[in-house]
Parts: C-alpha cells; sequence; structure tokens
C-alpha cells in the first residue's frame, strides 16, 4: 500500500500542481510506474473544478459563469499543463518536417495555431458544460469523471507509443509496464461508467461518451505517430485535451436531446 500511495503521490507532482510532494517517499518511483494513477490525478483535478461549479451555482451565477469558473479550475490545478500540450502540438502542426515540427512544440513561444485550437477547445469545454449545468448535480460529476478518464489516455499512450524524441518528457518517463496501462484504463473506464448504474440516464450515453473520447484520442496518437514518429510530453498533454473535449460534447448531445 505505501508503494502504490508513493506512485499515486508522484502522479498528483507531476499532473498537478497541488500539494503533493509532501508523500512522495524517500526513494520516489519513476513516472511510469506511476502510470496506473494518472486517472487518480485526474479525479482529483475533476473534483475540484467540480466543487467551484457547485459554489457557483449556490451563489446564483448563471450557468455560462459556473462553467466558465469551473474550467478554470482544473487549469489552476494543473498549471495549465494539458492546455500548454495542445498548444504546442498545435504549432506543430505547421511545421513541413518531423524535425521542424518537434521544434516549432519545443519553442515557448506561443503561434497562432496554438492560440486558435485553446480558444476552440476551452470555448467548447466551457460551451458544453455549461449546458450540461440546467442539472448542476450532472455537470459536476461529468466534470469529475471525464476528467479522470482522459488521463487513463495518456498512459496507454506513454505505455504503446515510442518517445519522439531522445531527451525530453516523453523519453525521460519510461514505458509503463502492461499491467500499469490496463490498471489505468481500468480506473479510467470505473470512473466514467459507474455513473450510469446509479444515474437516470441511459447507460447508452455513458459508453457512446467512452467511445468519443477514445476515438478523439485514437485520432490524435495516430496523428502524432504519422507526423512525429512517437508521442512526448505535449502529445500526451494534447491527447487528454482532446479526450476531455470529445467525452463533454457526447454527453451533452446525448443527455440534453429532446
Amino acid at each position: 500500500m505505501a508503494r502504490l500511495a508513493g506512485q499515486a503521490a508522484l502522479a498528483l507532482v507531476w499532473l498537478t500542481r497541488l500539494p503533493a510532494g509532501r508523500w512522495l517517499p524517500a526513494r520516489p518511483p519513476t513516472l511510469a510506474q506511476a502510470a496506473w494513477a494518472f486517472p487518480l490525478a485526474g479525479l482529483a483535478v475533476g473534483l475540484a473544478g467540480a466543487a467551484v461549479l457547485g459554489l457557483a451555482v449556490v451563489a446564483g451565477l448563471p450557468a455560462s459563469v459556473a462553467a466558465l469558473l469551473a474550467v478554470g479550475a482544473t487549469i489552476l490545478a494543473t498549471g495549465g499543463l494539458h492546455e500548454d500540450g495542445l498548444a504546442d502540438f498545435a504549432d506543430g502542426s505547421g511545421g513541413a518536417t518531423r524535425e521542424q515540427r518537434l521544434e516549432i512544440m519545443r519553442d515557448s513561444r506561443i503561434g497562432s495555431y496554438g492560440v486558435l485550437a485553446l480558444i476552440v477547445t476551452l470555448g467548447l469545454r466551457v460551451a458544453a458544460l455549461a449546458a450540461l449545468a440546467v442539472e448542476p448535480w450532472l455537470a459536476a460529476l461529468a466534470l469529475a469523471e471525464i476528467a479522470a478518464a482522459s488521463r487513463a489516455g495518456m498512459a496507454a499512450a506513454l505505455g504503446l507509443m515510442p518517445p519522439a524524441r531522445s531527451d525530453g518528457l516523453g523519453h525521460a518517463a519510461g514505458r509503463p509496464r502492461r499491467g500499469s496501462v490496463a490498471a489505468a484504463l481500468v480506473l479510467g473506464a470505473v470512473a466514467l461508467l459507474a455513473p450510469a448504474l446509479c444515474l437516470p440516464y441511459p447507460p447508452a450515453a455513458w459508453l457512446l461518451a467512452a467511445a468519443a473520447m477514445a476515438a478523439a484520442q485514437l485520432w490524435l496518437a495516430r496523428r502524432a505517430l504519422r507526423r512525429l514518429g512517437g508521442q512526448t510530453g505535449d502529445v500526451l498533454g494534447a491527447m487528454q485535451q482532446a479526450g476531455e473535449v470529445a467525452g463533454l460534447l457526447a454527453l451533452t448531445a446525448l443527455l440534453q436531446a429532446p
């Protein structure tokens, strides 16, 4: 249990800005060993956003404002880590060769592709959450569960995709074992599908949301393999964002349909 707790703490340290460093053991595990806990880190981020959304609704703020504050809370909890990865990945798409794309992604400056990607994805997240916030408890639950499930795809990419560089986070993290990847996927599936067992909504809606998330992340992973030759830290962040947007949009379309 102590070993697993240390791995979970490391996942929190890497994927969030929450003060989890005090829980790390004297000899911290590798990030690859902690990959199974990525969904737990995502759940912590999602719960922070869900709490802010609930407080905003109780305060009488409109659904759109509550949704924006909730998304802002998740960004604060991660330090914008995954949004930064998405912006870098989008900017890299402008490169003509693999080497140019990787070099552009390493540049700390943001370009027009990155700005546009952030505007579109942030807008979609807030709009979808605002639509779900007609029933605040449903929006809060969706935010927390999708935040967890979308990080399972990151663990899978880290274990199944080769690193695109010989340095950087994607390489330094190492390759998780199959058991660790499988555990992350199980945790992500449980987080997303558990509500289907206790909510007055068709379970098919949550299953289709899971399928939409998987399709979006697989598409982005395939694009990264073709254009970069593998994964980087930016690719992992972009995959999380793609999965979260797809999941929120799918739930909005399916649960808000007349």
